[in-house]
C-alpha cells in the first residue's frame, strides 16, 4: 500500500469540498426520494401505470440527450457545468410547492418538472464522474469513490427518515424545498473547488458530433472488460427501475406503511449501503473490482426475494423482513458501486471520459425507462408481490452476465 493510499483522501482540500457538496445535496435528494412517491401515490392518487410512466419520464432525458451531453462534456470545463446544473435543479424543484400553494398541482406538471430535473441530473452526474479524475490522482480514485458512496449512504440512511417526518408534518410538495436548498449549497461548494482544469484540446480537423458519439460507443462496448460490465449494469437498471416502481405501491398500499414508515424502509437500505461503502476500497484491493462486482450482483436477487416475502399486516414480522431485505440490497450496492466507477475511470483515457460516462449512464437510464414502464404494467396485470419476483429474476440475469464473462477477473492494473 502506498503512502497516498494510507492518507485519507478527505485531507485533499479540492476533494473535501466536492465530497461536502455531494453529501449535502445527497441528504436533500434522499428527502425527495420519499416525497415524490408519497406525492404521487397519496396526494395525486396515481395508478400503477401512471406511476410507471412518471418514473420513466424523469429518466427519459438520458435516452434522448445522453450521448450529446457526453460529447459536450468532452469539450468544456466540467466545474462550471456542475455549478449551473445544481442551480438549475434548485429552481426546478421549487416549481412543485409553488404550484401546490397556487392550487395548480397536477400530474402533467409534476411529470414535466421531473423531466427537466432529470435532464439537469444527467448533465450534473456525468460531469462529476468526469471531473473526479481531475480532482484526485488515478491511484486515489477508488478511495475517493468509496468516500462519495459513504456520504451517499449516510444521506440515504438519515435523509429518508427525515424526509418521511417532513412529509408527514408539512406535506410532500413542501418537502421538496429541502432538496432545492441543498442544491444551492452544492453549487456554492463546487464553485469553491480549486483545481487546474484544462479544456480538452480539439483536433486540427474538428470531428463531427456523430463521429465522437460513435467513438464513445466503441470504447465502451468493445472494451474486453467494460463491455460485459456495461451490459450487466443495463440489465440491473431495468430490474431496479421495475422494483423501484412497484416498491412504494407495495409498501404504502398493500403493506400499509405510513410516509414515515416508507422513509425508514429506505433508510435501512442506506444503512446497509454505508456499511458496504466502508468496505468497498478494501474489497477492491483484495479481490479486484471484477470479483467484487460479480459477487455483489448475486446479492440483489437475494435481497429482493426477501422483500417480496414480507407478510401483509404492517407489524413486526413485516418490518423485520423488509428491513433485512433492504439492508442486504444496500450492503452489496455500497460494496460494488465504488469499484465499478473507479475501474471505469482508471481504464478510460482522459479525452473520452465525458463520452464514456455519459454513454453508459444514458444506456443505464434508458434501460430504467423500460423497467419503470414494465413495472407499472406488470403490477397492474399480476399484482405488486408477483412483480417483485419478476425483478428478482432480472437481477439474477444481471449477475450471470458478469459471472460468465471475463469482467469477473477485472483488476485496476488492466490500464497499465
Amino acid at each position: 500500500m502506498t503512502s497516498g493510499e494510507q492518507r485519507d483522501v478527505l485531507t485533499e482540500p479540492a476533494f473535501a469540498r466536492l465530497w461536502a457538496a455531494a453529501t449535502l445535496s445527497g441528504i436533500g435528494s434522499a428527502v425527495t426520494t420519499v416525497a415524490v412517491p408519497v406525492l404521487l401515490v397519496s396526494v395525486l392518487d396515481v395508478t400503477p401505470v401512471q406511476l410507471g410512466v412518471v418514473n420513466a419520464v424523469q429518466l427519459l432525458p438520458y435516452l434522448l440527450f445522453g450521448l450529446l451531453v457526453g460529447v459536450a462534456l468532452d469539450r468544456v470545463r466540467r466545474r462550471p457545468v456542475l455549478v449551473w446544473a445544481s442551480v438549475g435543479r434548485a429552481a426546478v424543484l421549487g416549481v412543485v410547492p409553488v404550484a401546490w400553494w397556487a392550487g395548480a398541482l397536477s400530474l402533467p406538471l409534476v411529470a414535466a418538472t421531473l423531466f427537466v430535473f432529470g435532464l439537469l441530473s444527467l448533465v450534473g452526474t456525468a460531469a462529476v464522474q468526469s471531473f473526479l479524475p481531475t480532482v484526485v490522482a488515478p491511484d486515489r480514485l477508488l478511495p475517493a469513490n468509496a468516500r462519495l458512496d459513504q456520504s451517499a449512504a449516510v444521506a440515504q440512511t438519515g435523509g429518508p427518515a427525515v424526509g418521511g417526518a417532513v412529509v408527514g408534518v408539512l406535506g410532500a410538495p413542501v418537502a421538496l424545498l429541502v432538496d432545492a436548498a441543498s442544491y444551492v449549497v452544492d453549487a456554492v461548494l463546487i464553485g469553491r473547488v480549486r483545481v487546474e482544469e484544462v479544456v480538452p484540446e480539439r483536433p486540427a480537423q474538428p470531428e463531427r458530433v456523430r463521429t465522437q458519439i460513435v467513438d464513445g460507443l466503441r470504447w465502451a462496448y468493445r472494451h474486453r472488460m467494460l463491455a460485459p460490465l456495461a451490459w450487466s449494469t443495463h440489465v440491473w437498471f431495468f430490474g431496479n427501475a421495475l422494483a423501484a416502481t412497484v416498491l412504494p405501491l407495495f409498501a404504502l398500499r398493500q403493506l400499509g406503511l405510513s410516509s414515515l414508515g416508507y422513509g425508514l424502509l429506505l433508510a435501512a437500505t442506506g444503512l446497509g449501503a454505508l456499511a458496504g461503502a466502508f468496505g468497498a476500497a478494501r474489497a477492491g484491493r483484495a479481490w479486484g473490482p471484477g470479483r467484487t462486482i460479480a459477487v455483489c450482483r448475486f446479492g440483489y436477487p437475494l435481497a429482493w426475494a426477501v422483500v417480496a416475502l414480507a407478510p401483509d399486516g404492517g407489524g413486526v414480522p413485516t418490518w423485520a423482513v423488509l428491513g433485512v431485505g433492504s439492508a442486504v440490497a444496500g450492503v452489496v450496492a455500497g460494496l460494488e458501486n465504488a469499484n465499478e466507477m473507479a475501474y471505469r475511470q482508471v481504464v478510460t483515457p482522459a479525452r473520452p471520459q465525458g463520452r464514456t460516462n455519459a454513454t453508459l449512464r444514458s444506456a443505464n437510464r434508458s434501460a430504467a425507462v423500460l423497467g419503470a414502464l414494465a413495472g407499472g404494467v406488470v403490477a397492474t396485470a399480476w399484482g405488486y408481490r408477483a412483480s417483485l419476483w419478476v425483478a428478482v429474476v432480472v437481477f439474477g440475469a444481471a449477475a450471470l452476465v458478469v459471472m460468465l464473462s471475463p469482467a469477473r477477473a477485472a483488476r485496476f492494473d488492466d490500464a497499465a
